[in-house]
């Protein structure tokens, strides 16, 4: 140890499988940093749908991870484990967690975490890990995104979405975004993506009609159910479909004949229960194209709010509400 730590930690506790009451602010005893562990005092947690996921039960933390809900975090390094190489005490960081970031400390294994990226609060930072490690390795991995191509993301102003929607254009492809709202819209047009207002409009006609009937070459969708369908009829021949959520349910009767016709690749990924060896060649490939976009400003976290810890409540029933741009923050 390299300073003086207390024993216990306040953090916060899924009471009970339900809504956003459910989560409360209790103490737990402060984790040790294992062989290749680096630990964390938490500046700020970023708020992900799989949160609220495993606060109503439905999306339980992988064998070891705690209970304590919290996918990244921003903060100091105040302590290394064993065999730890890259960081030290003092160390201003990021981290891609299997859980645990509601807290006021956080265990990260060391090469999941980044350095905080200069010019960014970690309150910034705090919204990056989850969230660009989910388009990197679905958007440009899994999708293989290639200057020049057509990109389609669904929910263009969640945190997935406006980051997706930035990276993209970052890397020379042409964005369209799908909203709910005017404003929501207006958000997508202002980061530099076509947008289409999902309830006003047919995203598949309007894809069609941008594209010269076409369709698209990537598509990124967390909504599922009667979406899957919709998105094979606009991808373009060699489309690869990118499945990362299903809020309108997993199951959809498919015709695959489209399939078939147009040589499509339907494709998709978890990324929680992945090995540590995934993350971490995950981590080494952001470091080393994401993050000097972020650090000369062509590529920025957009945060929407933010709340103290003791409101995780609040902060999951805005994030259920739908009404959000961009990431809600918890600061500890």
């Amino acid at each position: 140890m390299t300073q003086t730590l207390p024993a216990t930690m306040k953090a916060i506790k899924i009471r009970k499988p339900g809504g956003p009451e459910v989560l409360e602010l209790g103490e737990l005893a402060r984790p040790e940093p294992g062989p290749g562990e680096i630990l964390i005092r938490v500046s700020a947690a970023g708020v992900n749908r799989p949160d609220t996921f495993q606060r109503m039960g439905l999306y339980p933390p992988p064998p070891g991870a705690p209970e304590t809900p919290g996918l990244e975090v921003a903060g100091e390094v105040v302590a290394t484990g064993p065999g730890v190489t890259r960081w030290k005490a003092g160390d201003r960081v990021c981290a891609l967690v299997g859980g645990g970031g509601y807290a006021e400390f956080c265990l990260a294994h060391e090469a999941h975490a980044l350095p905080v990226p200069k010019g960014l609060s970690e309150i910034e930072a705090a919204g990056l890990p989850e969230t660009v490690f989910t388009v990197w390795t679905n958007v440009f991995e899994r999708g293989a995104l290639k200057p020049g191509e057509t990109f389609l993301v669904h929910g263009g102003t969640s945190g997935i979405g406006t980051t997706a929607i930035q990276l993209a254009l970052a890397f020379g492809a042409r964005v369209i975004a799908t909203a709910g709202s005017a404003d929501k819209c207006a958000t997508c047009v202002k980061l530099g993506a076509e947008a289409i207002n999902y309830r006003d409009q047919d995203f598949v006609a309007e894809v069609m009609k941008l594209t010269d009937q076409r369709g698209v070459d990537v598509i990124l969708d967390m909504v599922g159910g009667d979406y899957i369908q919709r998105n094979i009829s606009i991808a373009a021949p060699d489309g690869r479909i990118v499945s990362i959520a299903f809020l309108r349910g997993p199951k959809a009767e498919v015709n695959f004949m489209p399939v078939m016709a147009k040589r499509l690749t339907l494709t998709g990924s978890t990324l929680r229960p992945r090995s540590n060896e995934e993350k971490a060649a995950l981590a080494r490939a952001i470091e080393a194209n994401v993050w000097p976009l972020i650090e000369t400003g062509r590529v920025k976290p957009i945060i929407d709010t933010t709340f103290p810890l003791a409101d995780a409540a609040k902060a999951h029933a805005l994030m259920e509400s739908s009404s959000h741009i961009g990431k809600i923050v918890l600061t500890v």
